[in-house]
C-alpha cells in the first residue's frame, strides 16, 4: 500500500484525547477540526516549572534526491519509545508545498511511521505557512507603497523579496513596477520560496509573541541614500505583521498512526535556511514529555550543524543524543554507484560511500562532543551482507548501529533504537562548538567549512569580502552564520559525492537576517527559489470519485 492508503486506514483519536495524554487541559487546546489543534502559548506559564525531558536530535547523511527517511525514523522512534513505556513525543517541521508538489511528494513520514492526518498536514495544514507568506508580502507592499507616496525615508535600495510557497523558477528574477504610474519605480526583483523567507526563520526562533514583534522590527528591508539601513519598524509594518502571525506562532498538535503526540511547527529548509522546527514547539514538548524526538533538515552538515550552532544558542537547549539516519542505497550512491542500479548489491560501493556517514558521525561525536548512534532505515532491497558489512565498519569506529524497520512494522520495528536511545541519553547534555560566537564572521565560516565539511579552505568573491567587512562594521559580528549549501555533498558541488580530492568552499554572497539573528552565507549554486522537476509530483496528485485525495507519497 502507498503511504496515503496506510494513513487513511489509521484509527485516529480526537485531538483532545491526544492532548490529555500529555497533560494539556482543554482550555489550552484550539481545535482545527477533529484531528488537529493549536496549543495556546499561555500553557507555558503553567508548565514552566516542569522538569525538561531528554532531547534526541535526528539527522542524516547527505541524501539521495529521494531522501532517506529521516522523518520516518523520527516518527518511528517516537512510537518506539512509547511502546517501551516511555512518555515521548515528537517535535517536527511542517511540510512545504514546494516539495509536496515537486520532487518528493508528501513529507509526513512513511509506511506505518507517519503523522496523521497526512493529507491535511501536507496541504495547507493550519495555515501557518500561508500566514508567513502574507506577512512577508505585506511588508513588500508597504515598502513599495512608501516609495510611491513620496519616499520620506529616501530608500535607495530594496533588498526585501516577496515569497510564495511553491517551486516556481520563473519568479527567481522579475521586473516589478511596470504599470507606468507616475510615482511607481521599476525594479529588478525576485521571489523566494516561503520556507526561505526571514519571516519563517523568525517564527521558528522567537520565544513568544513579544519576541516575534521585536525580531520583525529589526528586519532590514533596504538602504537609504546615505547607505544606512531601513527596517520594518521604519516602515511601521511590525504591528500588522505580528497580527497576521498571532496564530501561526502557536505550535500544532497532531498524532502518529499509533496515536502518540507530535508537535509540528515551522519549516525552514536546511539547504537555504536554518532547517529546524520552532523553539516554541521544542521547548513546550520538553516540558510535556520525558523524551522528545526532533529533526533537522537534510544531512548533518546542514540541518544538524545549524540546529547545534544556531538553535541551541538561541533556545538554550542541547540534545542528549543524536541519531544519524542512513540507508544502504545512499551509502552506495555516495560510493559512486549509479542510482539506476542502486537496488543491486554493491559491497565495494557501500564501503567507499561509508566515508560520508563516518564524517557526519565524527563531527557529532568529536567536534560537538555529543553521543551518536546510526540508524539504518531498512529497505526490502537491502541484503544481509550489506548490513553486516556496514555494522563491522561502524564497530571499528566504536559506533553503535540500529536497524530501523518502522516503515513496515511501526513501533515494533523501532524498539531496538528506542532501547538504545534510552541508554545513550542517560547523561547530562553538553556541547562543544566549532566556533566562538565572538569570532569574526570569516573565522566562523572557515570553522564550519574546514571542521564540518572537511574543506581545504574558503574562497570569497570580491562582493562577499566587502559585505563581510561592512556587516561587522554595522555591528553584525557576534552572530551565528547560516551557510546555504547543496544538500547532496559535503562540498558546495552537488556532483562531488565522494569528496575524495581536496576541495574549497566558494562564498559568492552574504546576507544579513537581522530579525532572525544570523548572517546567511551563499555558496555554490543553491538558490532560494527552487524549480519543479521534469515530472513533478503534482502530476500524480488529485481527488478520486469519492472525494478522496490520492497521489501524495
Amino acid at each position: 500500500m502507498s503511504d496515503i492508503e496506510i494513513a487513511k486506514k489509521a484509527t485516529l483519536k480526537n485531538i483532545g484525547e491526544i492532548a490529555k495524554k500529555i497533560d494539556i487541559s482543554e482550555e489550552y487546546v484550539e481545535q482545527y477540526g477533529k484531528y488537529k489543534a493549536k496549543i495556546d502559548l499561555k500553557i507555558n506559564d503553567k508548565i514552566k516549572n516542569n522538569k525538561d525531558g531528554k532531547l534526541i536530535l535526528v539527522t542524516a547523511i547527505n541524501p539521495t534526491p529521494l531522501g532517506e527517511g529521516k522523518t520516518t525514523v523520527s516518527i518511528g522512534l517516537t512510537d518506539g519509545l512509547n511502546r517501551i513505556g516511555k512518555k515521548a513525543m515528537g517535535a517536527l517541521r511542517e511540510p512545504s508545498l514546494g516539495p509536496v508538489f515537486g520532487m518528493k511528494g508528501g513529507a509526513t513520514g512513511g509506511g506505518y511511521a507517519q503523522v496523521v492526518p497526512m493529507e491535511d498536514i501536507n496541504l495547507h495544514f493550519t495555515g501557518d505557512i500561508h500566514a508567513i507568506t502574507t506577512a512577508n508580502n505585506l511588508l513588500s507592499a508597504m515598502i513599495d507603497n512608501h516609495i510611491y507616496h513620496g519616499n520620506e525615508l529616501k530608500i535607495k535600495e530594496v533588498v526585501w523579496k516577496r515569497c510564495v510557497d511553491l517551486n516556481d523558477r520563473q519568479l527567481r528574477k522579475i521586473n516589478t513596477g511596470l504599470s507606468g504610474e507616475k510615482n511607481t519605480k521599476e525594479r529588478l526583483d525576485g521571489f523566494d520560496i516561503t520556507v526561505a523567507s526571514e519571516i519563517m526563520a523568525i517564527v521558528c526562533l522567537s520565544k513568544d509573541l513579544e519576541d516575534l514583534k521585536a525580531r520583525i522590527s529589526k528586519i532590514i528591508i533596504g538602504y537609504d541614500e546615505d547607505g544606512k539601513v531601513v527596517t520594518a519598524k521604519d516602515i511601521k509594518a511590525e504591528g500588522a505583521m505580528t497580527v497576521l502571525l498571532k496564530d501561526a506562532i502557536k505550535p500544532n498538535l497532531v498524532q502518529t498512526i499509533e496515536n502518540n503526540p507530535v508537535l509540528i511547527h515551522g519549516g525552514p529548509f536546511a539547504n537555504i535556511a536554518h532547517g529546524c522546527n520552532s523553539i516554541i514547539a521544542t521547548k513546550t514538548a520538553l516540558k510535556l514529555a520525558d523524551y522528545v524526538v526532533t529533526e533537522a533538515g537534510f544531512g548533518a552538515d546542514l540541518g544538524a550543524e545549524k540546529f547545534l550552532d544556531i538553535k541551541t544558542r538561541a533556545a538554550g537547549v542541547i540534545p542528549n543524543a543524536v541519531v544519524c539516519v542512513a540507508t544502504i542505497r545512499a551509502l552506495k550512491y555516495h560510493g559512486g554507484m549509479d542510482i539506476a542500479s542502486i537496488t543491486d548489491e554493491g559491497i565495494e560501493y557501500l564501503k567507499r560511500g561509508s566515508k560520508n556517514l563516518l564524517k557526519h558521525v565524527s563531527n557529532i561525536k568529536n567536534v560537538y562532543g555529543i553521543n551518536v548512534i546510526v540508524a539504518i532505515n531498512r529497505f526490502t532491497t537491502d541484503t544481509d551482507n550489506e548490513i553486516e558489512t556496514l555494522k563491522k565498519i561502524l564497530e571499528e569506529q566504536g559506533v553503535e548501529l540500529s536497524l530501523m524497520e518502522c516503515w513496515a512494522k511501526g513501533s515494533e520495528g523501532a524498539v531496538d533504537l528506542a532501547e538504545k536511545i534510552v541508554k545513550l541519553t542517560d547523561n547530562e547534555a553538553k556541547i562543544d562548538y566549532p566556533y566562538d560566537i565572538k569570532d569574526s564572521l570569516k573565522d566562523k565560516i572557515e570553522s564550519i567549512a574546514t571542521k564540518i565539511y572537511g574543506a581545504r579552505s574558503v574562497v570569497y568573491s570580491e562582493e562577499a569580502e566587502e559585505k563581510l567587512k561592512k556587516f561587522e562594521k554595522m555591528g553584525f559580528k557576534d552572530v551565528p552564520v547560516c551557510i546555504s549549501k547543496t544538500q547532496y555533498s559535503l562540498s558546495d558541488d552537488a556532483k562531488n559525492l565522494l569528496c575524495e580530492d581536496p576541495f574549497d568552499i566558494t562564498v559568492r554572497d552574504v546576507l544579513i537576517k537581522s530579525g532572525a539573528g544570523f548572517v546567511v552565507v551563499l555558496t555554490g549554486n543553491v538558490i532560494t527559489m527552487p524549480g519543479l522537476p521534469k515530472v513533478p509530483a503534482a502530476e500524480n496528485i488529485g481527488i478520486d470519485d469519492n472525494g478522496e485525495i490520492v497521489g501524495i507519497f
